[in-house]
């Protein structure tokens, strides 16, 4: 079993054209002499029970098929059960969401045929993972990029725009734009403390989010460390004349944005309770602290 792959599939990922899309990946993992189980998510964090289970019985090999969303909760599975190390566990993707910001790190394509022949090389890197401490002690790991602010805002509104496919995150970032209240926030890490009006406050493993911006500016999934981003009294119109900057990762250069390397970072909003995104998945509120596992899960990548 240990060569097995054990799939969890999201059949509400994407465009909700589950059916043949499963059909087409049933087909090329046969073909590619791929030998798998499958689960379905039938709930909200079903993955992580699935997961659980699948450890339990001898699986070191999972494939998540969905977004973002369906591989975060994998992901905190993984760093959840407690039958093997988390490094004796490998995961890959076949991509089917909205925003698979994951993905673009590491140059896998949005694409069933090519994701799965990435599967078949299996080429693989031991990548860090993030965990955050909310209120009440709040437990939740993440593997791309979480943050406070202005992209927990963007988070807590993309659900209202699904409907509309790719361009949910411009619809939830102009929202955003519009309607975003920035807090003062205390931030603490390393020998720092920092007090600023905050639009937000980002903890970057990997390099995109948001359905492909970039607020980080040297990430390494490998190096131990966060890229954290501190943007500030950045105004609607400051955002809207960088548009492009915030795709191609220029924005970090802004005057009104910071960029730092930690292990571990504390941030204190003092005049709100923002929400806490991790992954694309609303987390908590208010206070929160991260900190990074080094090498702690196996990802296979192009």
């Amino acid at each position: 079993m240990s060569n097995s792959w054990f799939i969890i599939a999201n059949p509400t990922s994407g465009n909700r054209n589950f059916s043949k899309q499963w059909k087409e990946i049933q087909q090329l993992l046969t073909a590619k002499k791929i030998d798998f189980s499958v689960a379905f998510t039938q709930f909200s964090k079903h993955e992580i029970k699935l997961v659980d289970t699948a450890i339990n019985q001898g699986f070191r090999n999972i494939i998540s098929i969905g977004g973002d969303g369906t591989l975060h909760h994998v992901v905190n599975g993984i760093m959840l059960q407690r039958y093997v190390k988390t490094s004796d566990i490998t995961i890959a993707v076949i991509p089917l969401g909205t925003g698979n910001d994951w993905i673009k790190t590491y140059n896998i394509p949005n694409n069933i045929e090519k994701a799965i022949e990435i599967i078949h090389q299996k080429k693989t890197i031991l990548q860090d993972i993030g965990v955050l401490e909310s209120k009440n002690k709040t437990i939740t790991y993440f593997n791309n990029v979480a943050g406070l602010g202005y992209d927990g805002y963007i988070v807590n509104k993309i659900h209202s725009f699904k409907k509309f496919g790719a361009i949910a995150y411009l619809l939830a970032g102009i929202s955003g734009l519009l309607f975003y209240k920035k807090s003062n926030f205390k931030i603490i890490f390393d020998d720092n403390i920092l007090e600023t009006n905050c639009l937000m406050t980002l903890f970057g493993i990997c390099k995109f989010s948001g359905g492909g911006m970039q607020f980080t500016k040297d990430v390494n999934p490998l190096d131990g460390l966060f890229d954290i981003t501190i943007a500030k009294n950045l105004n609607f119109i400051d955002l809207i004349y960088n548009i492009k900057k915030l795709h191609n990762g220029n924005i970090v250069h802004h005057k009104k944005v910071e960029t730092y390397k930690t292990k571990e970072i504390t941030v204190i909003p003092q005049t709100t309770k923002p929400f806490i995104q991790a992954d694309g998945e609303l987390v908590g509120i208010g206070k929160v602290t991260a900190k990074i596992i080094e090498k702690a899960v196996n990802f296979v990548v192009n």
